[in-house]
């Protein structure tokens, strides 16, 4: 009797289950090919940014090597196209670009990408820094002194990587605006400043002598 009651039971689990997949079967399959379709999307889009991001590299390289080789405006005209197009080699790209720029003598267009660098959202300090430094580096010779100072004093805190190369730029600056004491004591500074790189201690000492002399 338990075979007939266990048969019976079945039955009717089957056809409970029949009623449901007749009822919600397409809803299923719906669900079912939109997260086999969602997973394809996810796979084929990661695969493009894998061959974006190679291609870029890969023109990156070219670029650098054009640069090696004496064809500087073409490698600019690349490394400007790739900064345009965003992506992990854009900030390289730009940086590549201005300081040919500079190299060439256009100093304007690469203070202009400089700037823009310095002013990018979410940056981070290191590169901010380095930025604001290069443009500040590229105008010294015409921008009035105290413009310069200005804009390194935020470089200038005792926690800034680029602390020491912002002073020795202000205590230039200072020297380019008349204030040769004010300079001397920066040189000085800079000179016994054991976080600061060797060379630029040096130089800082050589400054401070002939100042002081």
């Amino acid at each position: 009797m338990s075979d007939i009651f266990r048969e019976i039971d079945e039955e009717l689990r089957r056809d409970n289950l029949l009623k449901l997949w007749s009822r919600y079967g397409r809803y299923v399959v719906a669900a079912a090919v939109a997260v086999l379709m969602v997973a394809a999307a996810i796979v084929a889009w990661r695969n493009h940014q894998r061959a974006e991001r190679w291609a870029q590299a890969t023109r990156y390289a070219g670029a650098l090597s054009l640069a090696q080789n004496g064809k500087a405006a073409d490698a600019a005209k690349v490394f400007g196209a790739i900064a345009k197009e965003g992506g992990g080699y854009a900030l390289l790209a730009s940086l590549q670009e201005a300081g040919l720029l500079a190299r060439s003598g256009n100093r304007k267009a690469a203070i202009a990408i400089y700037d823009r660098i310095a002013a990018m959202p979410g940056i981070t300090p290191e590169f901010h820094g380095l930025a604001v430094l290069l443009s500040v580096m590229q105008g010294m010779p015409e921008v009035d002194p105290r413009q310069t100072i200005a804009r390194l004093a935020p470089l200038t805190g005792h926690d800034d990587p680029w602390r020491p190369t912002a002073l020795e730029l202000t205590a230039l600056a200072r020297l380019e605006a008349g204030e040769k004491k004010a300079a001397l004591d920066l040189y000085k500074g800079l000179a016994d400043d054991l976080t600061a790189p060797r060379s630029l201690r040096a130089r800082a000492a050589e400054m401070a002598a002939a100042l002081a002399s």
